[in-house]
């Protein structure tokens, strides 16, 4: 037998999860019928939702043994969400999907046959449309991928999905790489491996309103770049080059505009307009390296990725050697 671990991270999906849980429970049950050698597992991650998540995942766990589920003592955000699945999975393959059906299982016949014989590693879509979405978002993000590969060495596919079904081999390699500030996009591309991506067309939630807010992608991001590119370094470099160039220049304009032609230099509104440029490209510089010193400070720190509150185990345990009422 071949196990599949399917690795949901969740923050407030009290409304989805429902819906999510039968759709996947048929399209596993479809495909143990299709391919006798599998069997499943489900292990949902609480990030610290808000709401009921947590009590649907002991509603699962109490009529589904194969129900797993890890709830963190706080939220510490998607990307350790998917890290602690895939450090915590036990299957032979690996599946990380999310919870609102954007991700639609349906594909996990298909992506499992890309990789069951071994001429694939992994299995990923690509969303060719972003259909629902607001055009300005749409635009920022075609404009991301195309700023990423343009300054990063690892190539990100433009629509490339977190929805993956990968070899225990793949997820071995991507679990070395135990860097505090994880960008999974990133990293996913960056370990290689032979994928196959299998485009679709966007796919609107089941129910409940998404955690991404346009602030929150921005900082993403800003997280990737960062991450995967020293770009904005070498930016920082190249504009202090050029800020120097261009204060000689008018220096040796200012010399021969007043030697040859007599003609008084303007001073106090040049000294200005310097100055404010000037300095705001040294803080400007001064802030790109401050994000990379940030990172490199919160890296040395060496602080867990996430913490732990409960399991499916420790709540068995508990539920069994509760005391029972009178």
């Amino acid at each position: 037998m071949k196990l599949v671990s399917i690795v949901v991270p969740c923050y407030n999906e009290e409304e989805v999860l429902p819906l999510f849980y039968d759709e996947i429970t048929k399209v596993t049950d479809s495909m143990k019928s299709q391919f006798n050698e599998l069997d499943f597992e489900f292990l949902f991650i609480d990030d610290g939702s808000k709401d009921r998540t947590l009590e649907q995942f002991h509603s699962l766990s109490d009529k589904d043994s194969r129900v797993r589920f890890i709830s963190f003592s706080r939220n510490f955000g998607k990307e350790a969400g998917m890290f602690a699945g895939l450090k915590n999975a036990k299957g032979d393959f690996v599946v990380v999907m999310d919870a609102d059906l954007q991700h639609p299982p349906s594909f996990l016949p298909q992506m499992y046959e890309a990789v069951r014989n071994g001429d694939y590693d992994c299995a990923t879509t690509r969303r060719v449309s972003r259909k629902g979405e607001s055009k300005i978002r749409s635009w920022f993000a075609h404009k991301f991928y195309k700023i990423m590969n343009k300054i990063s060495q690892t190539e990100i596919v433009d629509g490339a999905q977190d929805f993956r079904f990968m070899t225990r081999q793949m997820v071995d390699s991507i679990l070395g790489m135990t860097e505090y500030n994880r960008f999974s996009k990133g990293i996913f591309s960056w370990v290689g491996f032979r994928v196959k991506y299998i485009e679709y067309e966007n796919v609107e939630r089941a129910a409940g309103t998404t955690a991404w807010s346009f602030k929150g992608l921005c900082k993403y991001s800003l997280e990737g770049i960062i991450a995967f590119s020293t770009a904005p370094l070498a930016i920082s470099s190249l504009l202090g080059i050029i800020s120097c160039l261009i204060a000689f220049i008018l220096i040796i304009i200012t010399i021969v505009k007043t030697l040859a032609f007599g003609e008084s230099v303007q001073g106090f509104p040049t000294i200005i307009c310097v100055i404010f440029l000037m300095s705001g490209l040294q803080l400007f510089c001064t802030g790109i390296l401050g994000q990379y010193l940030a990172k490199t400070y919160l890296e040395t720190k060496s602080r867990p990725i996430y913490i732990a509150r409960e399991t499916e185990e420790i709540y068995k345990s508990k539920k069994n050697n509760k005391p029972e009422q009178s």
